[in-house]
Parts: structure tokens; C-alpha cells; sequence
């Protein structure tokens, strides 16, 4: 039972098409696992396309036809495209999400006892903080605030982060106006989606040092 989901602006950017890159990534990987929010999302969609038929006509570039024959006319996607083909291991069961296809990420790597991380590459924009996040069970994140949007996604396991349990399928957007500590409960280890549109603030030293290291 997925209880938190995105907001409305970021579900109306994602029928747009203006919600791109990280945000985009984390927005359309909740809404693949949500059939509440595909819902909100084909509502937003209707309205979206009711809009446009009271828009005056635009004329389209020369080009336009010739490069739409050359999209349909381009080979499928290779093997290498589908998740999980350039993503780290993921625990048996668990599936990557379809927004990941085209993204490339690093291997696993350690950031404290129990805790590993790989930093994920967004063909559209590159220079998104896209993170993977993967605790293990009992263990927290440091304290910390956020400079900007934070969005996480949560793929598998559970987490407590003193406000709300969030699940396998919960989304989160948190600000400066949130301090919290991520915790995952003892029965089993965590794995989320994070995109940072900001630097995390972290309270301790150590978890701000790590925190550059890691380009969060």
C-alpha cells in the first residue's frame, strides 16, 4: 500500500514534458509502481491536451517531417537500454524501474559500515545528483537539512525518518524546512532513489565531508 506520492506540480511538469532529469527520473519511477498516480497523471494529461486544442496553430520547422520519418525509422533500443543492464546488483526479487533504462550508474560503493551508494548519470542531464542508496537494516543516514529539492523514491525496504514510515513504492520531497534522519527498520535492508537539487546539509563533520565527497 503505497502511502506518499508526489505533488501535483510535479506529476503536471511530468504530463507536460517539462519535468526532465533527475526530477523527471524519480517523478516517472513513482509513477510506474502507482496506479493512484498514473490515474492523477492521465487526468493531468486530458486537461494538458484540452488546453492545447484552444492554442492557435504554430508553423513547423522545414526539417520537421523528415526528422519525425528518421524517429520512427531508428533502430529499437539495444539489450543495453533495459534496467538494469548498466545499473549495480539489485537484491533478488527486486526490479529496477523502466525511467532508469537509458541511465548508466556506478558500482556500489562503500560509504560507512552497512551502507554502499552508486551515483547514477542521466542521459538528458548529466549533471542531475541522482543517487542510489542502499542501508542496511538498523542503520541510519546522518542528520541533515537540504540547500534545495530533495526527492527520494523508495525501491525497496523501509525507512523512518522521525516524520512518516515510508515503503517500498513512497515518495518523499523534502526542503530546507525538514531536518531528519533517515532510519531503516530492523527487518531488512533499503534501497532508494535520490535526486538532490541542492547540497545536503549535513549536521556532523565527518557526514559533511562524506557528503562532498560523494558530490551531495
Amino acid at each position: 500500500m503505497i502511502h506518499h506520492h508526489p505533488a501535483d506540480d510535479l506529476l503536471l511538469g511530468l504530463a507536460a514534458g517539462d519535468l526532465t532529469g533527475g526530477a523527471g527520473v524519480l517523478t516517472a519511477s513513482h509513477v510506474e509502481s502507482c496506479a493512484f498516480c498514473r490515474e492523477r497523471l492521465r487526468t493531468l494529461e486530458v486537461a494538458a491536451g484540452m488546453l492545447l486544442e484552444d492554442l492557435s496553430p504554430a508553423a513547423l520547422s522545414a526539417d520537421a517531417l523528415a526528422r519525425t520519418m528518421a524517429a520512427i525509422d531508428a533502430p529499437p533500443p539495444s539489450a543495453a537500454t533495459t534496467p538494469g543492464a548498466r545499473l549495480p546488483p539489485a537484491p533478488e526479487g527486486m526490479k529496477w524501474p523502466r525511467a532508469l533504462g537509458d541511465c548508466t550508474a556506478t558500482p556500489w560503493r562503500w560509504i560507512g559500515p552497512g551502507m554502499r551508494w552508486s551515483r547514477v548519470t542521466v542521459p538528458s542531464d548529466p549533471a542531475a545528483k541522482v543517487f542510489l542508496l542502499r542501508i542496511g537494516a538498523g542503520r541510519k543516514l546522518a542528520m541533515h537539512t537540504h540547500a534545495g529539492m530533495e526527492l527520494t523514491q523508495v525501491l525497496y525496504g523501509r525507512f523512518h525518518d522521525g516524520r512518516e514510515l515510508f515503503a517500498e513504492g513512497d515518495f518523499d520531497e523534502t526542503d530546507s524546512t525538514v531536518h531528519h534522519q533517515p532510519e531503516v527498520l530492523a527487518s531488512g535492508e533499503c534501497i532508494c532513489l535520490a535526486y538532490v537539487g541542492g547540497a545536503m546539509v549535513f549536521k556532523g563533520m565527518l557526514a559533511r565531508t562524506l557528503g562532498a565527497l560523494m558530490g551531495m
